[in-house]
């Protein structure tokens, strides 16, 4: 089961439009499984890449996944999606990570 309070962190190329959506995204599935959030943040792989190892759990798009190999040998889980707006992608991603 998910942790109360674990801090997530969604990224995109820009930080603008694509991570703004992938993080309403997460507020679904957070409410879906009724997890309750430290904190959910959406930023640009930039910003990402260095504020990374301070989260719990992070979304991106599959192919930007190994910009966060730093991260995530300090324990940040990252997680790649194919689809970024898909609540079931997101949901099953985060189940096969024992988050849920």
């Amino acid at each position: 089961m998910a942790k109360e309070n674990m801090s997530f962190m969604v990224c995109c190329a820009n930080g603008a439009g694509s991570s703004l959506m992938m993080k309403m995204t997460m507020q679904k599935v957070l409410t879906k499984l009724n997890i309750k959030p430290g904190k959910v943040h959406h930023c640009a792989l930039s910003e990402g890449k260095t504020a990374a190892s301070q989260y719990d759990v992070v979304f991106c798009a599959q192919n930007f996944t190994n910009m966060f190999k730093d991260a995530e040998k300090k324990g940040t889980i990252v997680i790649g999606l194919r689809n970024i707006m898909s609540v079931q992608e997101m949901e099953e991603k985060m189940r096969e990570h024992g988050l849920v």
